[in-house]
C-alpha cells in the first residue's frame, strides 16, 4: 500500500493542493487571530494600561499617606500614581487646578510618552503634557509657576509628553522628590502604585494584583462588567475554529467522494478496507502536517503584517507589538492536523462501507428520503433546537459562552439542512431569471448536497460579516449616545465676572474645527458654598450644539444643575441639597442636580432665571466640533481666543478622545479579523467550484457534445455562481442579523444598558453585492477551465 500511497499523492496532487489550501486557510485564521488579539491587548496596554505596562503587580487599596510609605520604601521598583490639583501661572496668566502628576523615578516603569525634550532629571525641573502646551502656549525651555504660598515653586519645562491613560493623566508631570512637596495638600490623591518585582509587607486593606489582571478588571468594571477584549477573544477564537472545520471538512468530503471509483477498484483487485482506511489517514496525515505548518507561516505573517496596515488606517488608535503567541501557534497545527484527519476519516468510512460493485455505480446524492438523509435531518433539527435554547439561555444568563455555543450548534444545524433548504432558495431564485437561467438553476439543484457545500463558505463568511458589522454599529451608536450624555459639550468659553464680547462668538464660529457654536444667556450668581461667584444660566437652544441633543439643559424650575466635573471638590453639595442663589438683591431657593460635561456654569430653567434677573447677558459659548477637527489644534485655537477675550476654555474634547481609544482599537481589530474571514470565505468558495467542476467534467462534456457552447458553458457556470452565491448572501443575512440580536441581547446590552439595535442597512446592502460579484469571480477560472476540456477527452475521463 505504500506505493499507492505515494501514486496517490501524486496522481491528485491537483485535488490534494486544493484540500491543503483549505487546511492552509483555516490555519492561518486561528494564527491571526491570535496575533492580532495579542496587538490588541498590548495596544490597549500601551493606552489605558500604559502606567503598569512594565510593572509586575499594582497595590491599590492605599491611602496618600501609605502610598507614598510604599514609594519611598521601594524606591526604583515604584511608580506612585496619582495626582494634585494646584494653581498654575505661566507669563501673565494663571490657571486654576492644574492637575500635577509624578514621575517614576525608574525609566522602565515611565509611561508617559516622551514628545520633546527630556524628563525631569532632579527638583525645579517639569515636563507638560501635549495637550496643554498647545492650548497654553507652552514650550521646552519655559517657567512655570506651580502652587501657592510657601509651597509654590518655580520649575523649568524640559519636554513635552502624550498621556495615554486617562485614568492617571494630569496635566504637568514632575519627579518624586517634587511632588512630596504638596504631601499635605488637601487635593493630593495617591491610590495605586505599581510595582516591580516583590511588593513586602503592606498596610490592611490594600490589595495587589498583576498588572494584566488589574488592567482587565478596570477595563471591565469599565464596561459595565464586560471584559470586550476577553469577548472578541472567545468570539473569534470559536469562529476560528467552525470556520477552519467547515472549509477542510467540506474539501475532503467532495475529494473522497471524487475517489470513490478509486476506492472502489482498490477494493475489487484485493485491498482491504483497513488497507484503504490506512493509505487514506497517511495521505490525509500527510497533507495536514505540510499545510497545517504553512499555514502557520502564512497567518504568522498575514497577522504581523495587518498589524501596520490597521495602524496606517486608523493611527488614532494604533495597536501594539504582539507577542508571538505560541499557544495559538501550536492550537492552530494541531486544529488543522485534527480536523484533516477528521475530515479525511468520516468520508472514507462512507465510502468503505459500500461494496465495491457498488461504488462503481454512478453515486446517488443524499436526500430525505434516504435513512442517511433522514438521519442528517434529525441531526440538523436536533442542533437547530439546542443552540436555539443555548441561546436563550445565553440571553437570560448574559452568559458569552453560551452564546458562542448555542450560535455554532445553529450554524451547523442550518448547515445539515442545506441540502434540503439551499436547493429550494436557489430554485425560487432562478424563477425570477427566466428561461435564461433554467440550465444554470437545475445544474445547480441536481446534486443538492454538491450545491450546499459550494454555498457553505461564503454563508460562512457573510453571516459573520453581517453579524459583526451589526454588531458594532449598534455598540458605536450606544457608546456615542453615552459619551453624548458624560460630555455634551465639546468646549465651551465661559466668562465668570462678566458678559462675553459682543464679537466673540463670531470668533469662534469662523474657526477651523468648529460646526456649531451658541452663546448661553446668563447672569453672574452668588452661590451658598462657593467662595467664587459663577455664571448661572438658561440654555433652551443647547440642542442645537450639544451631543445628548440639549438634555443636560432642560431643567425643571426650581432647580439648578451643576457640572461636578468641572466644580470637583469645590462644590460641597450633593444632589437633593437645597442651595441659596443670588443675583444682585434676588435670591431663589433652589435644589442643586448633577450633571457632567459643560463647564462652570449653573443651569436653571428660563423661568429661575427670569426670576433673578430681568437682563441676561451672554456669559458662556458652548461649541460643537466638526467631525474632521483636530482636538488638539481647535482647543490651542479656542485658547488663544479666550485670552484675548479674557474667559476660561473648557476642554471636554481631551477626555472624550481617551475614551474613544478602547473602542478603536477593538474596532481596527475586529475589521482586521473580518478581511481575513472574507479571505478565506472566497477562498472556500473558488476551491469549492475547483473541485466541483472536476467532479462535473463528464456532465459538461455531454452538454458540450449536445451543442453547448464554450461561451455557453461559461456562461451557464457564471449564472450558476451567481445563484449560488445570492442565496448563500440572502441566507447569510439573515442569520448574520440573527445571530447579532443574540449579542445584543447577551453582550452589549449587559456593556451599555441604553443600548438600541442598530441594523445597518446599507452596509448590508454592499455585503450582499460584493458578495455576489465575489461568488462570481470565484467561478471565472473553474468556467474557463471546464471550457477548455474538449467534449472527447471529458467523455473519456472517469
Amino acid at each position: 500500500m505504500r506505493t499507492v500511497f505515494l501514486a496517490s499523492l501524486r496522481t491528485h496532487l491537483r485535488r490534494y493542493v486544493a484540500a491543503a489550501i483549505a487546511i492552509t486557510v483555516g490555519v492561518a485564521f486561528v494564527v491571526v487571530v491570535g496575533v492580532l488579539t495579542s496587538a490588541a491587548r498590548s495596544g490597549l496596554m500601551a493606552g489605558f494600561g500604559a502606567p503598569y505596562r512594565n510593572a509586575d503587580n499594582v497595590v491599590t487599596g492605599l491611602g496618600p499617606k501609605a502610598a507614598i510609605a510604599l514609594g519611598e520604601r521601594l524606591g526604583e521598583n515604584a511608580s506612585v500614581l496619582g495626582r494634585v490639583g494646584l494653581l498654575m501661572r505661566a507669563g501673565s496668566r494663571s490657571f486654576p487646578e492644574t492637575f500635577v502628576g509624578p514621575i517614576a523615578p525608574s525609566q522602565e516603569l515611565r509611561w508617559q510618552k516622551l514628545s520633546s525634550g527630556r524628563f525631569p532629571a532632579r527638583t525645579g525641573e517639569a515636563v507638560v503634557d501635549v495637550w496643554l502646551a498647545q492650548s497654553r502656549e507652552i514650550a521646552v525651555g519655559d517657567r512655570v509657576r506651580i502652587g501657592e504660598g510657601a509651597t509654590a515653586t518655580e520649575l523649568e519645562v524640559v519636554g513635552l509628553v502624550e498621556s495615554p491613560s486617562a485614568s492617571a493623566m494630569a496635566s504637568v508631570y514632575v519627579s518624586w522628590p517634587q511632588l512630596l512637596q504638596w504631601r499635605d495638600h488637601p487635593s493630593l490623591h495617591l491610590g495605586k502604585v505599581a510595582v516591580r518585582g516583590e511588593v513586602g509587607q503592606l498596610p490592611e486593606g490594600a490589595k495587589v494584583q498583576s498588572s494584566e489582571v488589574f488592567v482587565t478588571e478596570r477595563q471591565t468594571a469599565l464596561n459595565n462588567e464586560v471584559d470586550t477584549t476577553s469577548v472578541m477573544l472567545l468570539v473569534f477564537a470559536g469562529i476560528a475554529l467552525f470556520v477552519s472545520v467547515l472549509v477542510i471538512a467540506n474539501t475532503f468530503s467532495i475529494l473522497f467522494a471524487q475517489r470513490l471509483r478509486d476506492f472502489a477498484l482498490l477494493r475489487c483487485v484485493g485491498a482491504t478496507r483497513r488497507q484503504v482506511m490506512r493509505s487514506v489517514r497517511r495521505e490525509a496525515a500527510a497533507v495536514g502536517v505540510l499545510a497545517s505548518l504553512t499555514g502557520i507561516l502564512v497567518g504568522a505573517g498575514l497577522g504581523y503584517g495587518l498589524i501596520p496596515v490597521i495602524n496606517a488606517l486608523g493611527p488614532t488608535a494604533p495597536m501594539g507589538a504582539a507577542g508571538l503567541p505560541t499557544l495559538w501557534l501550536l492550537g492552530g497545527f494541531a486544529a488543522g492536523l485534527v480536523v484533516t484527519m477528521v475530515a479525511s476519516w468520516l468520508p472514507t468510512r462512507r465510502v468503505v462501507r459500500v461494496s465495491p460493485l457498488a461504488a462503481l455505480r454512478p453515486d446517488a446524492a443524499v436526500d430525505v428520503h434516504t435513512a442517511t438523509g433522514l438521519v442528517r435531518l434529525v441531526l440538523a433539527a436536533l442542533l437547530l433546537v439546542t443552540g436555539l435554547g443555548l441561546l436563550g439561555v445565553a440571553m437570560i444568563q448574559d452568559s458569552t459562552a453560551l452564546m458562542v455555543a448555542g450560535g455554532g450548534s445553529v450554524f451547523t444545524g442550518v448547515l445539515l439542512f442545506g441540502p434540503v433548504l439551499v436547493p429550494r432558495l436557489v430554485r425560487l431564485t432562478g424563477a425570477l431569471l427566466g428561461p435564461a437561467g433554467r440550465l444554470a438553476t437545475k445544474n445547480a439543484v441536481r446534486n443538492p448536497r454538491r450545491t450546499a457545500t459550494t454555498t457553505a463558505s461564503l454563508l460562512v463568511g457573510v453571516t459573520l460579516t453581517t453579524a459583526v458589522l451589526t454588531g458594532m454599529t449598534t455598540a458605536r451608536a450606544a457608546l456615542d449616545e453615552q459619551h453624548g450624555r458624560q460630555r455634551p459639550i465639546d468646549a465651551s468659553l465661559t466668562s465668570p465676572k462678566g458678559p462675553v464680547a459682543a464679537d466673540l462668538l463670531d470668533r469662534v464660529r469662523h474657526t477651523p474645527g468648529v460646526e456649531r457654536a451658541i452663546a448661553v444667556d446668563g447672569a453672574v450668581a452668588r452661590v451658598a458654598g462657593l467662595d467664587e461667584p459663577v455664571p448661572v444660566a438658561a440654555a433652551p437652544a443647547a440642542g442645537q450644539v450639544a451631543r445628548d441633543g440639549g438634555a443636560f439643559a432642560r431643567v425643571e424650575p426650581g432647580k439648578i444643575r451643576f457640572d461636578y466635573g468641572a466644580f470637583r471638590k469645590e462644590l460641597g453639595l450633593q444632589p437633593g441639597d437645597r442651595v441659596t442663589v443670588s443675583v444682585g438683591d434676588r435670591r431663589a431657593q433652589l435644589q442643586v442636580t448633577a450633571g457632567t460635561g459643560w463647564g462652570r456654569v449653573g443651569v436653571v430653567a428660563p423661568e429661575t432665571l427670569a426670576m433673578l434677573t430681568d437682563a441676561p447677558e451672554p456669559h458662556a459659548i458652548w461649541i460643537r466640533a466638526s467631525s474632521d477637527a483636530d482636538p488638539m489644534q481647535l482647543v490651542g485655537d479656542l485658547d488663544e481666543l479666550a485670552d484675548s477675550a479674557g474667559v476660561q476654555v473648557g476642554n471636554g474634547l481631551q477626555a472624550r478622545e481617551m475614551a474613544e481609544q478602547q473602542l478603536r482599537v477593538l474596532t481596527w481589530s475586529v475589521l482586521g479579523l473580518i478581511s481575513i474571514a472574507v479571505v478565506i470565505a472566497l477562498i472556500g468558495i473558488a476551491n469549492t467550484l475547483g473541485l466541483s467542476v472536476l467532479e462535473r467534467a463528464r456532465e459538461h462534456a455531454m452538454l458540450r457534445a449536445l451543442g453547448l457552447t464554450r461561451g455557453g458553458l461559461r456562461r451557464m457556470l457564471a449564472t450558476e455562481a451567481v445563484l449560488l452565491s445570492v442565496v448563500a448572501t440572502l441566507l447569510g443575512t439573515v442569520l448574520g442579523v440573527g445571530f447579532a440580536w443574540a449579542g445584543y441581547e447577551t453582550v452589549v446590552k449587559r456593556a451599555l444598558s441604553d443600548a438600541t439595535m442598530q441594523v445597518p442597512w446599507l452596509s448590508l446592502g454592499a455585503v450582499v453585492l460584493i458578495a455576489a460579484l465575489a461568488g462570481l469571480l470565484a467561478a471565472v477560472l473553474p468556467a474557463r477551465r471546464a471550457a477548455r476540456v474538449t467534449p472527447a477527452a471529458g467523455l473519456s475521463l472517469g
